[in-house]
C-alpha cells in the first residue's frame, strides 16, 4: 500500500473571495449554435443539448440560430412588460418589508425571464407547481397584483387566511398550486397531477418547479422515477440560480455535472437553457410542453441564471458571495437583454422603456395602497382564529368541532 491518507473534496464557490470569476465553470454556447431537434425526438438523441446551453439573444442583442422567430413584436413586449411588472412588484413588496407591514419577502430579481418567459407556453387548464421564486408566472397572466400583495400583508382578504408564509401564493383560477416551504414537494405533486390529468383522458399539462440545490432533495428523484415509468404531461423545470441561501450550487453536485444531466439517468429527454434569455426561455419551453401535449412524456429543462438579490429579505449575502460575484455574471440582466433586443428591431425605444417603468412603478403603487387598506400584518382586521379549522377536513370531523368550542367559537 502506498499514498497518503484519503481525503475528502469540498467544493469552493465560484468566484470566492479573493480570486476572480471564472465563467468557463458555466460551459456557455454561443448564441444561435445549439440545434433545435424534432419534439418526437428520443432522449438518447440529445443527451448533448444538457451540457450546451439554448441562447438565442448575442452580445449585441441579435437574435439568432433555430431558437429563435418563435415571438412576434407584440409578444415580445407583452414578455418585458411583464418583467418589468414584477421586478416593479418586488421592489414595492421590500420595501413594505423594511416598513414592517408584512414580516418576510423574496424577489426574483435577475430571474424574470424564466417565469414570465415560460407562462405564455402553457394553456387555461394547466397547472404550475411553483416555488417561491416565481411570481412572474402570475404576473404574466395578469393576475391581480392586489390579490398577491393581500397574501404578503397576511390582511383580511388574504386568501391563504394568514396560514402561509408571505409569498406562499395560492391561485387555482391561474394554475397555481399552493407553494410549499418543503423543498421538492411540488416535483412530486406535478408528477402525480399529470398522472391523473392522463388517466382522465384530459389534455392539460404540469410544470413543476425547483431550485438546483433541491435537486438533491428525495423527492426530485422519487418524482423522476414516476415520470420515466409513466411518462405523463409534465415539464420538470430546475432554476439554477447558482445559490441555495448561501451554499453554492457545486455543493449540490453542479461542480461535476450539469443539473440537465440528471434527467439522463432516467431516460428522460433534457435541455439546458440560458435563463436570462427570454427568447430562449419561450422557445424551449414552446417546445417542451408541446412535447408533453402531444403525449410524447416529461422534459426537465435546467434554467442557468443568476440570483440578483440576496435569497430574502432575511439573507445578507455579503457574508458569503464575492463582491465581484455580480458583476462576474457573463449572461446579463434579462431586462436589459429584451429591451435592447426590441430596439434593434424598431419595436422599442429608451424613451417609451422609461415611460412604461413609470406607469407600472404607478401601477404597483395604486395597488400597494388598496391592499393596505385591507390590513397589513400589523394593523387593520384579520382572518378570525376560527377560520384555523376551516378547509383541513372537506367534512369537519367531531374533534375539531370540540376544539373550535374549546376556544369558544
Amino acid at each position: 500500500m502506498s499514498g497518503g491518507p484519503l481525503t475528502l473534496h469540498v467544493p469552493e464557490p465560484q468566484p470566492c473571495f479573493g480570486k476572480a470569476a471564472d465563467s468557463s465553470r458555466l460551459h456557455l454556447s454561443e448564441a444561435g449554435q445549439v440545434r433545435r431537434p424534432a419534439v418526437d425526438v428520443e432522449a438518447a438523441e440529445i443527451r448533448d443539448l444538457a451540457y450546451a446551453l439554448i441562447r438565442v439573444l448575442d452580445d449585441g442583442a441579435r437574435a439568432a440560430g433555430p431558437w429563435s422567430g418563435a415571438c412576434t413584436i407584440e409578444q415580445l413586449r407583452a414578455g418585458l412588460r411583464a418583467m418589468l411588472k414584477t421586478r416593479a412588484y418586488d421592489t414595492r413588496m421590500t420595501m413594505l418589508q423594511r416598513q414592517r407591514k408584512t414580516s418576510f419577502y423574496m424577489q426574483c430579481t435577475g430571474e424574470e425571464a424564466i417565469s414570465c418567459g415560460f407562462q405564455p407556453a402553457l394553456q387555461s387548464g394547466d397547472m404550475n407547481f411553483p416555488t417561491y421564486r416565481q411570481q412572474g408566472l402570475l404576473i404574466a397572466q395578469d393576475w391581480p397584483v392586489i390579490d398577491m400583495m393581500c397574501q404578503v400583508l397576511s390582511n383580511e382578504k388574504d386568501r391563504m387566511k394568514g396560514r402561509q408564509l408571505p409569498v406562499f401564493y395560492s391561485a387555482r383560477g391561474a394554475g397555481f398550486f399552493s407553494i410549499s416551504g418543503n423543498l421538492a414537494t411540488q416535483y412530486v405533486q406535478a408528477v402525480g397531477w399529470a398522472m391523473a390529468s392522463a388517466m382522465r383522458g384530459e389534455r392539460s399539462v404540469a410544470a413543476a418547479w425547483i431550485g438546483e440545490g433541491a435537486t438533491a432533495e428525495n423527492d426530485f428523484h422519487a418524482a423522476l422515477v414516476f415520470a420515466s415509468v409513466y411518462r405523463p404531461p409534465v415539464v420538470l423545470n430546475v432554476v439554477n440560480n447558482q445559490w441555495a441561501i448561501s451554499t453554492a450550487q457545486s455543493v449540490a453536485g453542479g461542480e461535476s455535472a450539469t443539473f440537465a444531466a440528471r434527467a439522463h439517468g432516467y431516460g428522460i429527454p433534457a435541455l439546458r437553457v440560458d435563463g436570462n434569455d427570454y427568447l430562449a426561455v419561450h422557445a424551449a419551453a414552446s417546445w417542451a410542453v408541446e412535447r408533453a401535449r402531444k403525449n410524447l412524456g416529461p422534459t426537465l429543462i435546467e434554467w442557468v441564471t443568476h440570483r440578483a438579490a440576496p435569497h430574502s429579505t432575511s439573507d445578507d449575502p455579503s457574508k458569503y458571495r464575492a463582491p465581484e460575484d455580480q458583476t462576474a455574471w457573463p449572461l446579463g440582466d434579462p431586462v436589459d437583454r429584451l429591451k435592447d433586443h426590441l430596439i434593434g428591431l424598431g419595436g422599442w425605444s429608451e424613451a417609451r422603456h422609461v415611460q412604461l417603468k413609470a406607469e407600472l412603478d404607478e401601477e404597483i403603487s395604486v395597488a400597494s395602497k388598496a391592499a393596505q387598506g385591507y390590513g397589513t400584518l400589523v394593523e387593520g382586521s384579520k382572518c378570525s382564529p376560527a377560520s384555523m379549522f376551516d378547509d383541513v377536513y372537506k367534512l369537519m370531523p367531531p374533534h375539531l368541532r370540540e376544539q373550535r368550542q374549546e376556544l369558544g367559537f
